[in-house]
C-alpha cells in the first residue's frame, strides 16, 4: 500500500509512483492525514510507505527534516525522483481569470510564477473538492490545478504555459525499516546529529569527526532542539554502505547523538537544488 499527506498533491505523487515503480496501481494514493499523521501511520502499519515532497535530495525540505527527526526511529527515505509537475491555470467559458484559487501543493510549486503574474491567489486545502473550488472562484475566477484535474469546459488561460518553466518536482518514497539500506554504489545521505556537549565551539569536533570519513557535506542547517540548544541536519554523498557505517561507528565512539533520514540512491540529483546569488559586503 501507497498513501500521502493530506497537502500534496495526490496527481503528482501518484506520477512520482509510477515513474519508479513504487506502485502500479492507477488510483490515487490513501490520504493519511498530515505530515505528522503520515509518518507515524508509516511507522505503524507493515507494508505501508508514502511518497512524499523532498525539497531537493541535496538540500531537503526543512519541514520534512524536523518531522522525520521527530518521527519513529525507523523511518527512512529509501528513493527518490524528479517529476515534471502538470500545474496549469484554467478557467471557464467568458472568465479573464478574476480569483485564483490554488491548494498548498500548487502555492508550494508556483508561488515565484504566481507572484510575477501579478496574482494573488485564494489559497484553499489540498482536499478541497474541485466544484468548491469553482464555487469560490465565482464566474470570473480561475483556478490552479493539474492537468489531469482540469474541470470539464475549462480551458487553459494564455498565461498558462508559464506555470511549466517551474521545473521538476522532488519526490521521496517513505518507508519503515529496522535498519538503513545497504549500497555499493554512491547514494545521497540525509544525517541529523546533535553534538554530546551542546556550548559554544561544540560543533567543531563533530564536524571533524564527518570530515575524518571522508565526507563533504553539501547541506548543513540548525534548529532548535527541546532537549538542548540545537540539533544539525545535513545531507551529503556517501559511496558507500560501509563508509556510512564507519562515520556512524565513530560518531557512536564520540558519544554524539545521530539518526540517518534518508539513504538516497544515486551520485547526480538533475536538475541540482536552488542557488543563491550572493552579493557580497567586499569584493573577493
Amino acid at each position: 500500500m501507497l498513501g500521502r499527506d493530506e497537502r500534496e498533491s495526490s496527481a503528482h505523487a501518484l506520477l512520482a509512483a509510477r515513474a519508479q515503480g513504487w506502485s502500479a496501481e492507477p488510483v490515487e494514493l490513501l490520504d493519511l492525514g498530515t505530515i505528522a499523521d503520515t509518518l507515524a501511520t508509516v511507522a505503524s502499519l507493515d507494508g505501508l510507505a508514502a511518497v512524499v515532497h523532498l525539497g531537493h535530495p541535496e538540500q531537503p525540505s526543512p519541514g520534512l527534516e524536523r518531522a522525520l527527526l521527530e518521527g519513529a526511529p525507523s523511518l527512512t527515505l529509501t528513493a527518490a525522483v524528479a517529476v515534471l509537475p502538470e500545474w496549469v491555470w484554467v478557467a471557464g467559458p467568458g472568465s479573464s481569470g478574476g480569483q485564483v484559487v490554488v491548494d498548498e501543493a500548487g502555492l508550494r510549486d508556483c508561488a515565484g510564477i504566481l507572484r510575477g503574474l501579478g496574482i494573488h491567489p485564494r489559497l484553499v486545502p489540498t482536499r478541497t473538492p474541485i466544484a468548491e473550488r469553482i464555487a469560490l472562484a465565482g464566474p470570473d475566477g480561475s483556478l490552479v490545478v493539474e492537468r489531469s484535474r482540469m474541470p470539464a469546459g475549462f480551458a487553459e488561460l494564455p498565461d498558462s504555459a508559464v506555470l511549466a518553466e517551474r521545473g521538476p518536482v522532488w519526490y521521496g518514497l517513505l518507508q519503515s525499516r529496522a535498519d538503513a539500506p545497504e549500497f555499493t554504489t554512491p547514494a545521497q545521505v540525509w544525517l541529523a546529529f546533535g553534538p554530546y556537549d551542546d556550548h559554544r565551539g561544540s560543533l567543531q569536533p563533530t564536524l571533524s569527526v564527518i570530515a575524518d570519513a571522508g565526507i563533504d557535506l553539501q547541506h548543513l542547517r540548525s534548529q532548535a532542539s527541546v532537549t538542548g540548544p540545537h540539533v544539525f541536519f545535513t545531507s551529503f554523498s556517501c559511496p558507500s554502505s560501509a563508509v556510512l557505517a564507519a562515520l556512524v561507528n565513530e560518531l557512536d565512539t564520540s558519544g554524539i547523538a545521530h539518526r540517518v533520514l534518508a539513504v538516497l540512491p544515486g551520485a547526480a540529483f538533475e536538475p541540482g537544488p536552488d542557488r543563491a546569488t550572493p552579493q557580497w559586503s567586499g569584493e573577493l
